[in-house]
């Protein structure tokens, strides 16, 4: 799954291999630049939301450059869009939350077997989402998968 794991956007002029390099290397990087700030996240207890923020625009500016080679199935848009995902959820932003996780469930459906913890638990979260702003049927279906 390697190729769908890696998928390039389709456009009119698909991008060249050294562009398709330089954007993994570019998404390696700022992978392990958000991990080291949330490594530092005692500080949140000091100054939550400004480095809340700060690491949302991190995810945001970088599923924007990415999102230009990238399809959101690759796996580095993914990982992006959960670490998204985590900052909504720890910030009590809901709607981003439910936003994110809406767009990682199918990519994950796809990526991974029908009962992985992987899918499993993002069924969940959206379950609860959905129920926390009271779309009792939707959570209900989410919880069921």
């Amino acid at each position: 799954q390697d190729k769908e794991k890696l998928e390039i956007r389709k456009l009119n002029d698909p991008p060249s291999a050294e562009t398709v390099r330089d954007m993994i290397k570019y998404a390696r990087n700022v992978i392990e630049e958000f991990r080291r700030a949330k490594h530092y996240k005692y500080i949140l207890c000091l100054t939550l939301a400004p480095l809340a923020c700060e690491l949302l625009e991190i995810c945001e500016l970088s599923l924007d450059k990415m999102g230009a080679v990238f399809e959101d199935s690759n796996v580095y848009m993914l990982h992006m869009m959960y670490q998204a995902m985590g900052v909504c959820l720890y910030t009590q932003d809901w709607e981003g939350a439910l936003r994110y996780g809406q767009k990682i469930i199918r990519p994950y459906s796809k990526h991974y077997p029908s009962y992985s913890l992987n899918v499993a638990s993002m069924w969940l979260k959206l379950g609860r989402l959905y129920m926390a702003l009271e779309n009792r049927t939707a959570g209900v279906k989410a919880l069921k998968k």
